[in-house]
């Protein structure tokens, strides 16, 4: 196996060899390669800023940087390592791939690469989608597929309206950041695609309608289908409604299946195409393949990345081949023919079935929720937990303040104070949601039960340590 991690001498993990063992805080003083990267690099990049570690070695869950300091990783790049670091079936297959002599890209002529990717997703899709759906590959990135689904949706429908959803997350192109909910996003920018339109998803927490559970994913349908049977709601018809399952960036708010389901009899009646983003929540993330199962329906464009290609770059929609409407040629990308990504991402679902890594996704996530909704007894600044699966959030608040609508005050400033002191103490997690006032846990599928424990041990020393 290449590119194992070799634990420096002075580095300690605990006896079990799953977990860091810190006995004092760590040093996140920028080093010479953190101080060369602000040198050179763009003003625009952000995981530095807020994780200032540099990477020398990576194993499993485990991050080694440059100053031979160890952490747990619940980020897996966004998503992106399903299996974690170097995972040794994933390396040799991709070395494999390598000493075949094929090309690195292909543009989109086939190969037995190619063929054997294809053929791996649809037999991990649900029977009924796969037994009729069409595979498009696209650029490498997630928003590379978001903006093929419009494409694919107004050309289908011939409408040009889209409908998305507060606190939606879809890509910083020129049509996926249109869908995006996030204003700091899109505060700077002109020009982005017209004739979007945002309803309310169903956000106990902060309920539009101050209504909270089931009965505001009830008024949540009640006026997306209201606006659209209305004829002076000023929403002409749209080519498609896009959703994420389980948001992502906006919090880690799971949509009910409820709520799903309405809104798939909705888009239906209206003749109005489902677009399903799993770029994130997908491929066993959500302790199912795919996080629309547990509604027992089906989108009309499912989009993925992020893990559909292992850990390399790759994304592709899937749709029923009867929207199958393009001309050739019509929708390109240079780099839509990526052979590693197809190499690894085949092999990654392969793994994924074999090991039950939906399970232990399921498991572990059910582990991780239960031992924070203890931290949440036993401190006040936890307004809700929440996820599916290995997609787990927790909402940071200030004690006893709401606002205007009766809303818990978010407090961005003690997230960021937590973020960077587990970071001290040997854990890498992530922020997001409103004001970036969620702590956002996306570990590899393959995380342990111990290492579960100590993702919990450790955010309870850093939000211990922020009190006062």
């Amino acid at each position: 196996m290449q590119n194992v991690l070799n634990l420096a001498p002075e580095i300690r993990l605990s006896n079990d060899q799953e977990v860091p063992f810190v006995n004092e805080l760590y040093d996140l003083t920028p080093d010479n390669v953190l101080l060369s990267q602000e040198h050179y690099e763009s003003e625009v990049r952000s995981y530095p800023r807020r994780l200032p570690i540099a990477i020398k070695n990576t194993r499993g869950v485990i991050i080694e940087d440059t100053k031979g300091q160890v952490y747990l990783d619940c980020l897996a790049g966004a998503g992106a390592l399903p299996l974690g670091y170097n995972h040794s079936e994933i390396n040799q297959v991709m070395i494999g791939q390598l000493n075949q002599g094929v090309p690195y890209q292909t543009l989109d002529i086939t190969t037995p690469a190619k063929d054997a990717f294809i053929k791996s997703v649809m037999q991990f899709l649900p029977s009924n989608f796969a037994k009729n759906a069409r595979i498009q590959f696209c650029g490498p990135s997630g928003a590379d597929a978001v903006e093929a689904s419009i494409k694919l949706a107004k050309l289908y429908t011939k409408r040009n309206t889209m409908i998305s959803f507060h606190g939606a997350y879809h890509g910083m192109t020129n049509g996926s950041l249109a869908l995006t909910g996030n204003l700091g996003a899109k505060n700077r920018r002109t020009g982005l695609m017209s004739d979007v339109h945002f309803m309310p998803f169903p956000y106990s927490l902060r309920c539009t309608f101050g209504l909270g559970g089931i009965e505001g994913a009830k008024q949540s349908i009640r006026y997306i289908e209201s606006v659209l049977s209305d004829d002076e709601s000023g929403i002409t018809k749209p080519a498609a409604i896009i959703v994420e399952p389980i948001q992502g960036e906006g919090g880690v708010i799971p949509a009910p299946a409820y709520w799903l389901q309405e809104l798939r009899r909705i888009t239906s009646e209206h003749g109005i195409l489902l677009i399903f983003d799993e770029i994130q929540c997908g491929v066993g993330r959500s302790g199912d393949n795919f996080a629309f199962e547990e509604a027992g329906i089906e989108p009309d464009i499912l989009i993925l990345s992020k893990a559909i290609g292992g850990g390399m770059p790759m994304s592709i929609i899937l749709y029923n081949k009867k929207f199958d409407c393009w001309n050739a040629g019509e929708h390109t990308g240079t780099f839509r023919g990526n052979q590693l990504a197809m190499a690894s991402g085949a092999k990654t679902l392969e793994i994924i079935q074999r090991d039950n890594l939906t399970e232990n996704a399921k498991q572990r996530g059910e582990q991780l929720r239960s031992l924070l909704r203890t931290i949440q007894t036993e401190t006040d600044c936890i307004a809700e937990v929440r996820g599916r699966g290995l997609m787990c959030g927790i909402e940071i608040v200030k004690a006893g303040e709401v606002d205007a609508l009766g809303h818990p005050v978010s407090d961005p400033a003690r997230t960021a104070k937590i973020q960077r002191a587990a970071l001290e103490r040997g854990l890498i997690i992530e922020k997001g949601g409103r004001k970036g006032s969620v702590l956002r846990f996306l570990p590899p599928l393959i995380i342990s039960e111990t290492q579960i424990n100590f993702v919990a041990e450790t955010l309870k020393a850093a939000i211990e340590c922020t009190q006062g």
